[in-house]
């Protein structure tokens, strides 16, 4: 049975984010915000809302092994899986300057993150813990990253990069509506999600962390996987990578600055080995993104496996 509701509460946080985004993007556009901005703030939080509904009903669940199982495994399935299977389906130009300052930014919140975890290494203290306090400073960087994206999407609307159309899509009524219901399936799916998940993870013995690395972060990360698939598909680079890397950067400064802010997060050590690894795949998107500013089909499979030997690494780990 609880395989049947933690499957219910991921067609509920996709079908929400979905139409969450859907009436958010037609709202921001008939009040003639930049699509831009629109892309880089309401898609990007609209693929992260399962993540984020999820790690902050687990941090008030007191299931810190969830909340950050569920932050570092959606970005490694983000910047693995979601621009691989992206890349090996259609090459991606990375032709946004925009796009090529995401990426750092996503490998600045990693670091952030490590540091701010880092606890014990760092001060001698008994136990990591990411507090109320840390979780301020992940918001404020938070702040910052928005006000960059405010500031790219004013200079590309004074430059004339953006046509507004404010009688796009649905009626205003409509779009409330898609907005409002896709944010009440948001959160209750993801309850339940995260019941049935902790209900799985100890009937198999499986720690809270490794389900919200595996079962909870694939899960959560559909929306991103589809989006991006989509968008590459309809020759849109840009929106594919810049979706996985700016829900890579939500994750971290908004999803887990959010949890923390509600409650204090005690970490599993071995959280510490995915941080690494994630921040390595992130320089090596890097990289790839640099060279030749293209993310080719090769790369995407090298992508894709490197996701594929985290994932038996983590199961033998368990």
């Amino acid at each position: 049975m609880s395989y049947i509701i933690l499957i219910a509460g991921f067609v509920l946080l996709i079908k929400g984010a979905d139409y969450f985004v859907e009436g958010a993007s037609n709202i921001a556009i008939k009040l003639n915000v930049s699509p831009l901005l629109v892309g880089l703030t309401i898609v990007a939080l609209g693929t992260s809302s399962p993540e984020a509904t999820v790690s902050i009903l687990a941090a008030l669940d007191d299931n810190a092994g969830m909340v950050l199982g569920n932050i570092v495994g959606s970005n490694l399935f983000n910047i693995t899986m979601v621009l691989g299977v992206t890349a090996m389906i259609t090459p991606l130009t990375v032709k946004s300057e925009t796009i090529r300052k995401e990426i750092p930014f996503s490998l600045l919140a990693a670091v952030v993150l490590l540091i701010l975890m880092a606890d014990v290494f760092l001060n001698g203290a008994v136990e990591n813990i990411v507090s109320r306090g840390d979780g301020l400073i992940i918001l404020l960087f938070f702040s910052v990253f928005l006000y960059y994206v405010f500031e790219m999407a004013m200079k590309n609307r004074s430059e004339g990069g953006d046509a507004v159309d404010t009688d796009v899509g649905a009626p205003w009524g409509k779009n409330a509506l898609y907005t409002a219901g896709g944010l009440a399936a948001i959160i209750f799916g993801g309850r339940l999600v995260v019941d049935s998940a902790t209900e799985i993870a100890l009937s198999l013995g499986m720690s809270e962390t490794l389900v919200g690395l595996t079962i909870v972060a694939i899960g959560t990360s559909l929306p991103e996987l589809i989006t991006s698939v989509t968008a590459a598909m309809k020759n849109q680079g840009d929106i594919a990578i810049g979706n996985a890397v700016g829900s890579s950067i939500f994750n971290i400064f908004f999803v887990a600055g959010s949890a923390a802010s509600v409650a204090p997060l005690t970490l599993d050590a071995k959280i510490f080995t995915d941080m690494w690894i994630m921040i390595l795949l992130t320089v090596l998107l890097l990289i790839f993104s640099r060279t030749r500013y293209n993310i080719g089909r090769g790369e995407g499979f090298v992508l894709v496996f490197a996701y594929i030997i985290y994932m038996i690494f983590i199961i033998i780990r368990n």
